[in-house]
C-alpha cells in the first residue's frame, strides 16, 4: 500500500521514505495495452486484400489469342430488337427482329418472354458462335444495351432468351453459352 511516512518530531530529521502505489498505474497500463491489441485485431480484420491482377489465365510468352466475336443486343427501341456482331470494334453482321414479348403470371409475377429473340439468338451463335468446343471453357459475350425506361421484367427476359443457347462442356454438361453483361 502506499503512503507517504510524515513522522516529524521536534529537531528530528524527516524521513524521505515514500511508497507509490503501483496497482492503479499496472491497471491502467493493462487497458491501454488491452485497447492496443484490440485496435489491432480490427484493423487487420477489416482489411481487404487487393491486387490490380485480372482474373484469368497466368502471363506466358505465348501470343495472345485472337480476339472473340462479340454479340450486342440494342433493346432501346421499343418496337425491335437489333442483334449485332462486332469483332474489335467492327460490326461483322447486323440483324433487326421485331420485338414481340409474350407475358405471363406465374403466381404473383409477371414474367415476359421473347421466344423469337430466343431463336434468332440461338441461330446467330449457331453461325458465329466462337467458343463450342466442351473443353473450352471460355464463353462468348453478350452486350446487352438498354436506356434507363426499359422494365426490369423485360431486361430479365432478353437474358433469359439469351441464355437458351447451350453448349457442351466438360463431361456432358450442358451450361448457357453467353456470358451476359448489361451496358447502356
Amino acid at each position: 500500500m502506499g503512503g507517504v511516512n510524515v513522522e516529524s518530531g521536534r529537531g528530528a530529521r524527516r524521513s524521505l521514505d515514500s511508497e507509490i502505489n503501483m496497482i492503479p498505474m499496472i491497471d491502467l497500463l493493462m487497458v491501454t495495452i488491452s485497447f492496443l491489441l484490440i485496435t489491432a485485431v480490427w484493423s487487420r480484420m477489416a482489411r481487404l486484400d487487393a491486387d490490380a491482377r485480372v482474373p484469368g489465365q497466368e502471363k506466358t510468352d505465348a501470343p495472345p489469342p485472337p480476339p472473340a466475336k462479340q454479340l450486342h443486343i440494342e433493346m432501346g427501341q421499343g418496337d425491335k430488337f437489333v442483334l449485332t456482331w462486332k469483332l474489335s470494334g467492327a460490326v461483322v453482321s447486323r440483324t433487326e427482329l421485331p420485338r414481340h414479348e409474350v407475358v405471363s403470371i406465374e403466381g404473383p409475377v409477371r414474367v415476359v418472354r421473347y421466344p423469337e429473340l430466343a431463336a434468332e439468338v440461338v441461330r446467330e451463335w449457331d453461325a458465329s458462335g466462337s467458343h463450342r468446343e466442351p473443353t473450352d471453357h471460355t464463353l462468348d459475350q453478350a452486350f446487352l444495351h438498354t436506356d434507363n425506361e426499359t422494365r426490369f421484367g423485360s431486361i430479365i427476359g432478353v437474358i433469359d432468351a439469351v441464355s437458351q443457347v447451350q453448349r457442351p462442356m466438360g463431361k456432358g454438361a450442358k451450361v448457357a453459352a453467353f456470358n451476359v453483361t448489361l451496358a447502356n
